[in-house]
């Protein structure tokens, strides 16, 4: 990181507002913040949500945890510390696009309630929705799209979360979705459901 003299930065205002972004595009911008074990569906649930979201005509992006890894943050390591950072990227960048009008949605297991709220700290108030995708670790495991968990159990990866590294599960998410026995299709209509309750998909 270069060296700087924070003095010398100064936040530089825009013209045109979030709420007129937001006005525009007819709908209150916000992150849908999934969160979850590897495996719990969180991927899967995001993009059939920004899908129907589309259908819809409302204006969204969604980060993707891999996605951003082979980008933005490939520089990271799995480390606690680059972890923390990975997490705290993520917060900026979808911190801009709320501010741009949009309803972001993120898929990351991000296991830490710490840097979880960091990131609802960024936001104003009602902007940060928790999406807690619970999929009991057996499941994941069974499912294991990657082949991660087994690698993980053999020792090839270490940190693993659900493994050899925690998952803080969310005690009060905005949403709690228990996918064990729920399709992709009744989870989505769950999230909708709520953002159509809260008045986020008018403005």
């Amino acid at each position: 990181m270069l060296d700087r003299e924070d003095e010398n930065i100064v936040w530089h205002e825009h013209h045109v507002s979030k709420s007129e972004r937001a006005k525009l595009k007819q709908q209150r911008p916000c992150v849908l913040w999934f969160t979850g074990l590897s495996g719990s569906g969180k991927s899967t649930i995001a993009n059939e949500v920004e899908r129907r979201l589309h259908q819809r005509g409302k204006h969204t992006y969604l980060l993707d945890g891999d996605n951003v890894r082979l980008g933005l943050n490939s520089d990271l390591s799995f480390s606690d510390a680059d972890r923390v950072e990975n997490i705290r990227r993520i917060g900026e960048v979808s911190k801009l696009f709320v501010d741009a009008g949009l309803i972001v949605l993120t898929a990351f297991i991000s296991p830490f309630k710490e840097d979880r709220n960091r990131v609802r700290e960024m936001m104003q108030e009602g902007e940060f929705i928790e999406i807690f995708i619970d999929t009991p670790l057996r499941v994941c495991e069974r499912r294991d799209p990657k082949g991660l968990y087994k690698k993980a159990r053999k020792g090839e990866i270490a940190e693993f979360t659900g493994v050899s590294s925690p998952y803080e599960a969310p005690q009060e998410a905005e949403l709690h979705i228990q996918t064990e026995n729920m399709s992709v299709s009744t989870a989505a209509k769950s999230v909708l459901e709520y953002l159509e309750k809260k008045g986020y998909l008018r403005c």
